[in-house]
């Protein structure tokens, strides 16, 4: 049988007075104040806050050199319409270059006369106000993406596709036709332009409308049984 655990009283304790008198020996206080802890940690504290005022100050700087290379770029940058005119001042010559090159092979092949530089001239300067026009009006440019006002901005593509594959095609066919029907002095007026146009039609169109543009010239040169001369 369990033996009963015998109680104490309270009252059988000798209350005594806590000691009040300090350490006797050193404590970790003392300790870290004699190996300067606390100096240190201050000072690490202070080095730490330095050197965050430091990188907010040099985000701060960096910030500002980005938003001002943003306002030198933003100022740099040429008006939209500016950059309409020199593209289409830049295509236009290589289009009149090229209508000269086509001009003057025509000339050499079925002119029995030496070839006149002033009338060449002219028809490369008239050819260059034409396809200035042209270009300006039909090129796709951020400034003026519309062809048709009124139509919806996502058919503006659509429209601009479908008349230079139009045009690609009408242009591929008709340069067949004359250069294997009618007279050498026709030729030679109507092949130049005319091939500068189609050889921009095709330049316009996206590759699948391109290549499909291309095979309905041969095509039509394979139906009309006509050689390339």
């Amino acid at each position: 049988m369990a033996k009963k655990r015998r109680e104490r009283s309270p009252s059988g304790i000798k209350l005594a007075q806590p000691d009040r008198s300090g350490p006797s020996k050193q404590t970790l206080l003392d300790m870290a104040m004699q190996r300067g802890l606390f100096d240190q940690a201050q000072k690490k504290q202070e080095e730490n806050e330095k050197a965050k005022r430091a990188a907010r100050k040099a985000a701060g700087a960096k910030n500002e050199d980005d938003n001002e290379e943003e306002e030198e770029d933003e100022d740099a940058k040429l008006p939209p319409t500016v950059e309409r005119i020199l593209e289409t001042l830049l295509w236009t010559v290589s289009l009149s270059m090229l209508h000269f090159t086509l001009d003057v092979l025509v000339q050499h092949q079925y002119s029995i006369d030496r070839i006149v530089w002033p009338k060449v001239w002219v028809r490369t300067g008239q050819a260059f106000l034409v396809f200035s026009a042209l270009f300006y009006t039909f090129h796709a440019h951020a400034s003026e993406p519309n062809i048709l006002p009124g139509l919806p901005k996502r058919f503006q593509p659509i429209l601009r596709q479908a008349i230079f594959f139009v045009t690609s095609i009408w242009a591929g066919c008709y340069l067949i036709h004359i250069t294997n029907t009618v007279s050498y002095l026709a030729v030679m007026k109507q092949a130049p332009s005319v091939g500068c146009l189609w050889v921009w039609s095709v330049i316009e169109l996206d590759l699948p409308w391109a290549v499909l543009s291309l095979a309905g010239a041969g095509s039509f040169l394979w139906a009309k049984g006509y050689g390339i001369k």
